[in-house]
């Protein structure tokens, strides 16, 4: 076992002792769970109609502080609507992170548009905006008809930031040079319930921001997701597009546009609203224990401990650590410690590895390939920790 393996597995041993597998994140559920379910289940109300599904978005609402929700089967469906909804057409540029989870880019190609890569920041894991400035000065051109990239000849249509593992981004830049160029601002905010910058929650700084709540996710309705906007006439559009565009009637099916069939299901949003009420104390246990791995990797060599932003309140969806080395070294202390029991992951493989996206535009992307290569993440559900 490397020394960096030994470091590593010895702060695991010390922040999660104990027998047993450490997941890299499970789901929790010790609340209302079972009772709001059951619920839906005795009186028949399951899918998408039900008091559950308004009371879901009016709560996140009220969490997040964006004016308008609208809830939806899962991130990638939330995403692919608001990129719809900001204009995106078939064959225009969406700029996104080269580091991100694969459903960042899917939900480009989902509107028919083409994901364009752009560099990472050291401090946040997500776009950086210096690199991103430099990097559309030299790229992007004006046209008639808006931004365009001078290489490809594409209208460069929307920028998406993600906030990686729950680590808000310097949002206030990204608008900025959003606003210079035109580009409505859709946030992946997939893993960041819960964060904030500055006070402000993340997903609600742009033009409409997206949420996910799958099984791995802090707050989790088996399958889910959201959009977040301070827009009403885009949150009724959401709306509109994601019940199949049905016009409402007693009794006539009417549709009035290519619509989806994304609302999330009434039982879904049962276990979301169980979920949302003891979101604050999953939170604070969460971060207690992102406090105790910062005390123990300070003590480390050759490895640091991925903080929270200056100026942000993270959630630490997935606490992580960057280590010194290569892929190959990242890979063998990968194996020491699940072979321990601790299922640690790799960050994502850079999307332009990925062969369907080999061929999209990107940006020179020197520091995503380092975290791709240094990044490790740690086992950090709520669970791991007593209330």
């Amino acid at each position: 076992m490397s020394d960096l393996s030994g470091q590593l597995l010895a702060v695991l041993q010390a922040v999660l002792p104990g027998k047993g597998v450490k997941a890299l994140h499970e789901p929790e559920f010790a609340g209302n769970e079972w009772a709001y379910v059951k619920e839906c289940i005795d009186t028949g109300w399951v899918s998408s109609a039900g008091k559950y599904v308004d009371e879901f978005e009016v709560r996140l609402a009220q969490f997040t502080g964006a004016k308008h929700v609208v809830a939806v089967v899962n991130g990638t469906a939330a995403l692919q609507i608001a990129l719809q909804l900001a204009g995106v057409q078939t064959g225009e540029e969406v700029l996104v992170p080269g580091l991100t989870f694969v459903a960042t880019a899917n939900a480009v190609v989902h509107c028919r548009g083409v994901p364009h890569f752009v560099d990472s920041a050291d401090a946040t894991l997500g776009i950086d905006p210096q690199a991103l400035r430099i990097y559309l000065a030299d790229i992007a051109e004006p046209t008639a008809g808006g931004w365009r990239n001078r290489v490809t000849g594409r209208r460069l249509a929307a920028l998406v930031p993600m906030h990686a593992l729950g680590h808000p981004i310097d949002m206030p830049k990204i608008l900025d040079i959003a606003a210079q160029y035109a580009l409505p601002v859709i946030e992946d905010a997939a893993e960041s319930l819960g964060s904030s910058l500055f006070g402000r929650h993340t997903g609600t700084f742009g033009l409409m921001g997206t949420l996910s709540f799958n099984g791995n996710k802090i707050v989790t309705t088996g399958g889910g997701g959201a959009i977040l906007t301070d827009d009403a006439e885009l949150a009724r559009h959401a709306k509109h597009l994601t019940t199949t565009a049905k016009r409402p009637h007693r009794w006539e099916f009417f549709h009035d546009e290519v619509g989806f069939n994304y609302r999330l299901p009434n039982l879904n949003a049962a276990l979301g609203c169980a979920q949302l009420e003891r979101l604050p104390d999953m939170l604070a246990r969460k971060r207690r224990l992102a406090q105790s791995y910062r005390a123990q990797f300070a003590a480390t060599t050759g490895m640091e401990f991925i903080d929270e932003p200056a100026g942000a309140m993270s959630n630490f969806w997935l606490n992580a650590v960057r280590i010194a080395g290569n892929i190959a070294e990242r890979d063998a202390i990968l194996a020491a410690l699940n072979d321990a029991g601790y299922q640690c992951r790799p960050i994502w493989t850079l999307l332009h590895r990925l062969p369907m996206y080999e061929s999209c535009p990107r940006a020179p992307l020197p520091v995503a390939q380092r975290l791709e290569a240094r990044v490790i993440k740690l086992p950090s559900g709520a669970s791991l920790v007593k209330s």
